[in-house]
């Protein structure tokens, strides 16, 4: 039943990774000519009116016992967003994609200030591998891109806070609600910018801005599902079919090639996420046994 369980969040996780790989396409197509404000407003409107039928159905539709912890994961997932929507449009989609997944590299940190767990030594081990990742990855452009960089790496540390958060609420909340108050808290925080960033789309940029909405909701709901179903450090490997996903569309409407720093900064980072997945679960087992 367990494997079961594995096999589901796995697939879910590829599925998402999917979904989010092509709503990063499609801020690249839309960015060319619209801020960075106005396409996350507009994810999460699009978001939130997708949802709002499938919410509709059933009792206590809106009803929910941790509303400091949808608050929590809507702050810092939409912070999240806008450092990975601004990196999309301004990086090679390959590198965006795989500095999102630098979440993993922030989770001990955040583990250890709100869950009190102490860092192994797979994780300092996984720590050094992956920022030696990142290090590799940006090496040869790194003049250029160190900037935006940074700022996908702020975004994964945001991305990082989310993702604890969304494990606590999958105890007690269904995937369709959690997903809905993401989208409610960032539609509210995504409209305020737009007192200085607004601008009148385009029909042509009205239609991407629907499709990426429906990606991103698409993927959230898949992710959700699938932290539902496995912890997240045992799931955390999957979602590298993102770079995958995203290199393969970097290639198909930009023509951007992997470059090899690109493929083993990917490999460490990979391999940081797999050993702070081990570490995680061995802290889990000895407090299990004390």
């Amino acid at each position: 039943m367990q494997h079961h369980r594995l096999l589901a969040g796995a697939l879910y996780i590829m599925l998402a990774e999917l979904f989010f790989a092509s709503m990063g396409a499609s801020i690249r197509f839309v960015s060319e000519d619209l801020n960075n404000p106005m396409v996350v407003f507009a994810r999460n409107l699009v978001g939130l009116l997708v949802l709002l039928p499938w919410l509709l159905h059933g009792d206590n539709r809106f009803k929910t016992q941790v509303p400091h912890l949808h608050l929590l994961r809507g702050l810092a997932g939409v912070s999240a967003m806008y450092c990975f929507f601004y990196a999309i449009a301004n990086l090679p989609l390959a590198n965006a994609m795989l500095l999102k997944l630098t979440a993993p590299l922030f989770i001990p940190f955040v583990a250890l200030f709100w869950l009190k767990e102490q860092f192994t030594w797979h994780v300092i081990a996984a720590l050094m591998i992956g920022f030696t990742g990142v290090a590799i990855m940006l090496g040869p452009d790194i003049d250029t891109q160190l900037g935006i960089s940074l700022i996908a790496m702020a975004g994964g540390a945001f991305a990082a806070i989310a993702k604890v958060t969304v494990r606590r609420l999958s105890k007690s909340e269904p995937a369709n609600l959690t997903v809905f108050y993401f989208a409610f808290v960032g539609l509210i925080i995504s409209i305020i910018p737009l007192i200085w960033y607004w601008q009148t789309p385009t029909l042509n940029q009205v239609s991407w801005l629907i499709i990426l909405g429906v990606f991103a909701t698409a993927g959230q709901l898949s992710m959700t599902r699938g932290f539902a179903c496995a912890p997240a450090a045992r799931l955390g490997p999957f979602a590298f079919f993102s770079v995958l996903f995203g290199a393969y569309f970097g290639w198909l409407f930009w023509d951007e090639m992997v470059t090899i720093a690109t493929a083993v900064g990917a490999l460490l980072i990979m391999l940081s996420g797999v050993l702070t997945g081990r570490g995680r679960k061995q802290h889990e087992l000895t407090n299990a046994t004390r």
